[in-house]
């Protein structure tokens, strides 16, 4: 039987974790994040601690990836960890929307950047076809998104060398291009009053006051604050997740034992450092409280960007349309290289279900290339169909809670698996154990819990898209 070919070395599994961290969420999120916490100390700390959270997990899975160094990643982590219903429970959410959802989220993203140059052609108000008055239609931006997927799919049929130079190239590109941001934000855009304004009180924490109708603001309790950080992080660890899908591709791999654990810690602390300087910028240029009926960009802030596009905002302060211009190109190539990090890793998941007998059959070939085409190509329809019916946002909402219950129980399984099978090589062990593992499964569950409380119109649907992996998980496994 053919095997999937180990290509994939050290810069290759940095870039693949940076470029599949680094999507639209950093240029938008900023916005939603502002309006929760209200003072430019908070919106730093929100962004800090999904970073540090963020690294500590990602410390965490080395452990995890240096003794399952091979296809599936977490997939796999849950499975030996509590086995296979977990698992499949976990392949069932990241096919039907953690992973396809974001992929259709991003070519969406990507798409709606293309119409800034091309608003006459690519936009969501071109409609070809609609059903009745749902949201299910195809526009000309979401077939512009799609043809981004589908073109993204068939590099990657063609082997997993020209995927990766591919995500190198976008990778390289998009970080270059964000330090670029980060210089002239600081030397062309800085603001002295506006940096005064922000940073006199930095951690007087505002909100609009619930139920008014004239942007009253009140200021938040310390429980409030950490309500509103506990909220806003499904922003930020949004925009900082698929830190993991570097797991899910092990077999493909040289050296994966210390590829990628080294992948996982440089490529997290690099975009953990990026997302806080283009925050600083943001700072530097743009009042952090605004009024939403602003007439100016100054007037709106960063609470009120016009679309929540921050850094277009900020762009528009740098250098007017011409730097606006080259930021939409720069999130076209962000969302880009970041879809092709996604479809890269998202497809040998679902290869690696079909290749233990629990899910579609024929996603386990692999064509001549040595890849999983055909997971490939699966993943690549489902993720199409998601940018049609528009609910991809919400399925993102939905499932933000399930993919942090995912996280806590994958690092747990580190306690698991030191009691289930204590011999098992490990070559690298979480440094400070048992303190980061805990630290790590305290942080996410206070953060979930906060989330069930404040948005369960989002978290318990997500809960039930995962169950419905129960009966297709006995389906799967009729007659063995």
């Amino acid at each position: 039987m053919a095997e999937l070919k180990k290509e994939i070395k050290l810069f290759d599994a940095i870039m693949l974790v940076a470029g599949s961290m680094i999507g639209s969420g950093i240029f938008i999120v900023s916005a939603d994040v502002a309006r929760q916490v209200g003072s430019s100390g908070w919106l730093l700390a929100a962004w800090l601690l999904a970073g540090v959270l963020t690294l500590i997990g990602a410390v965490c899975y080395t452990e995890l990836a240096g003794m399952f160094p091979t296809t599936g990643g977490q997939y796999v982590f849950l499975q030996k960890s509590y086995g296979n219903l977990v698992g499949f429970l976990y392949g069932w959410a990241f096919f039907a929307v953690i992973q396809t959802g974001t992929i259709a989220a991003v070519a969406v993203a990507f798409s709606k950047y293309f119409g800034v140059l091309l608003p006459d052609v690519i936009s969501d108000k071109i409609v070809f076809f609609s059903l009745g008055n749902t949201s299910i239609q195809l526009t000309s931006q979401r077939l512009v998104a799609i043809l981004s997927i589908v073109l993204l799919t068939f590099i990657n049929t063609k082997g997993v060398k020209l995927g990766k130079i591919v995500q190198n190239f976008f990778s390289s590109t998009k970080i270059i291009a964000l330090i670029l941001i980060i210089i002239f934000g600081l030397w062309l855009g800085f603001n002295p009053e506006v940096f005064h304004l922000n940073f006199s009180n930095l951690f007087e924490a505002k909100q609009i006051a619930k139920g008014s109708e004239t942007g009253i603001m009140e200021i938040l309790s310390p429980f409030g604050i950490l309500i509103a950080l506990g909220v806003c992080q499904v922003g930020t660890l949004f925009s900082s997740d698929a830190w993991n899908n570097i797991t899910m591709i092990g077999g493909e791999v040289k050296n994966p034992e210390k590829t990628m654990t080294r992948g996982l810690i440089f490529g997290t602390l690099l975009v953990t450092v990026l997302y806080l300087l283009i925050n600083l910028v943001y700072l530097c240029i743009l009042p952090l409280q605004g009024v939403e009926a602003g007439a100016t960009i100054m007037e709106r802030g960063i609470q009120f960007a016009s679309e929540d596009r921050v850094a277009a905002a900020a762009a528009s302060l740098i250098g007017g349309n011409t730097f606006t211009i080259i930021i939409a190109v720069l999130i076209m190539i962000s969302t880009f290289g970041c879809n092709n990090g996604l479809i890269i890793m998202g497809a040998r998941t679902s290869y690696k279900m079909a290749e233990e007998g629990m899910f579609f059959q024929k996603f386990k070939k692999i064509n001549k290339a040595l890849v999983p085409s055909v997971a490939l190509w699966g993943q690549c329809f489902w993720a199409s169909m998601l940018c049609i019916s528009g609910q991809y946002g919400n399925l993102l909402d939905y499932i933000m809670g399930v993919v942090i219950l995912f996280y806590i129980l994958t690092i747990f399984g580190i306690f698991v698996l030191r009691r289930t099978m204590p011999d098992a090589p490990r070559p690298i062990k979480v440094p400070l154990y048992p303190l980061l593992p805990i630290l790590y499964i305290v942080l996410a569950s206070v953060i979930l819990f906060i989330l069930m409380s404040e948005k369960p119109q989002y978290t318990y649907p997500g809960i039930f898209i995962v169950l419905l992996g129960v009966p297709l998980f006995y389906w799967f496994r009729r007659g063995k």
